[in-house]
């Protein structure tokens, strides 16, 4: 299951994984004391009981500097020639917040971009990092998907407020081999912009300020209309995952792991059950840090790997669906990485 041969001969190979996640916890409990709600119907909906949450002054930046710094010591590294942040929560609208995550990190004159696909931000972001290396343009790159949905999910609305939570998740992609243990490849990338009202910040952009009047303080928020949203996230993962496979000619009892976006439980069994992969094989990690959007699957590799429920050699899939719509899978066999911090402290674990 190698990807495909890059003009150059060369692949990028995952050595490197980080995470953050703010100390703060908000449990379902927490949550029911002001919204009309209840644990128990949100674990039934969602399958999630808490998340973590960015502290007031906390901004998308800080997260993604702390996965970076944790991606970097796993990967034994200190330099990189990119950076690259996929977010929907950048610092501001201008500039970028790569360029300022790159310097906080002491990486200053390495090429540094944000990527904008919602909660497919990652699988985009590492197609981006891998082709960067697999054109001779980077050796190394440091990919963060970094997310602080609680600065734009309204508090107040009981249908988001319970899903989303905040943190950051990081990988270094180095120059490699194709047949090496943590090179990623092939990829399914795709978009349909007619849904772009079903997840939506209406305000805050060009669209907005070059109407006349003032925008409805509700058009601030984020909005989803998640029944519709429900069915294209399990069609369009399940779809390009399908897509993915074809193109590795490989079949999905080859595949040890499934990771999927971490959108909610229900969607992430559906997923499963129509590639046809048995639960025990499902990485979710929802359950305890909510929907962190392009933080997701980076925060989920992480957990699964340092409490060693996944194993050097196994065959990953990767699939995400988010706002644009957007959606992309890709294939890749997991490294024995010597070390990984958990998302909390400065030590580290052994992950062989």
């Amino acid at each position: 299951m190698p990807p495909p041969p890059s003009p150059s001969g060369r692949a990028a190979v995952l050595c490197g994984l980080g995470s953050w996640l703010p100390p703060r916890v908000v449990t379902n409990e927490e949550l029911s004391r002001r919204l009309d709600t209840s644990d128990a119907w949100i674990r039934t909906r969602t399958g999630i009981s808490r998340r973590h949450i960015a502290e007031p002054g906390q901004a998308t930046s800080d997260l993604a500097v702390e996965a970076g710094r944790r991606a970097l010591r796993s990967a034994g590294t200190d330099d990189v020639d990119a950076v690259v942040v996929a977010t929907t929560t950048p610092d501001r609208s201008c500039p970028a917040t790569a360029p300022l995550v790159a310097s906080r990190l002491g990486l200053r004159g390495a090429a540094a971009f944000d990527i904008s696909a919602v909660c497919t931000g990652f699988v985009y972001g590492l197609a981006s990092a891998a082709s960067l290396i697999t054109a001779g343009v980077a050796t190394r790159v440091l990919l963060i998907g970094a997310d602080t949905y609680s600065t734009i999910v309204d508090p107040h609305d009981r249908t988001n407020a319970i899903i989303f939570g905040d943190g950051a998740g990081a990988v270094v992609l180095r120059g490699g081999r194709a047949d090496e243990p943590g090179a990623v490849g092939h990829f399914d990338l795709g978009s349909d912009g007619t849904g772009e009202e079903l997840i939506m910040v209406a305000a805050g952009g060009s669209r907005q300020r070059s109407t006349p009047g003032e925008a409805d303080p509700q058009d601030r928020y984020f909005a989803m209309r998640g029944k519709e949203v429900f069915r294209h996230a399990v069609t369009r993962m399940t779809a390009s995952a399908q897509a993915t496979l074809t193109m590795a000619d490989c079949k999905v009892e080859d595949i040890d792991r499934l990771v999927p976006h971490q959108a909610n439980l229900r969607i992430l069994r559906s997923v499963a059950e129509d590639l046809g992969l048995p639960p025990e094989r499902l990485v979710t990690n929802v359950e305890s840090v909510g929907n962190t959007g392009a933080a997701s699957i980076p925060l989920a590799l992480a957990d699964a790997a340092t409490r060693h429920t996944v194993q050097p050699g196994e065959r990953m899939l990767l699939t995400a669906f988010g706002g644009g719509l957007t959606w992309g899978s890709c294939l890749l066999t997991w490294p024995a990485l010597s070390r990984i911090d958990t998302p909390h402290n400065t030590g580290g674990t052994q992950a062989s």
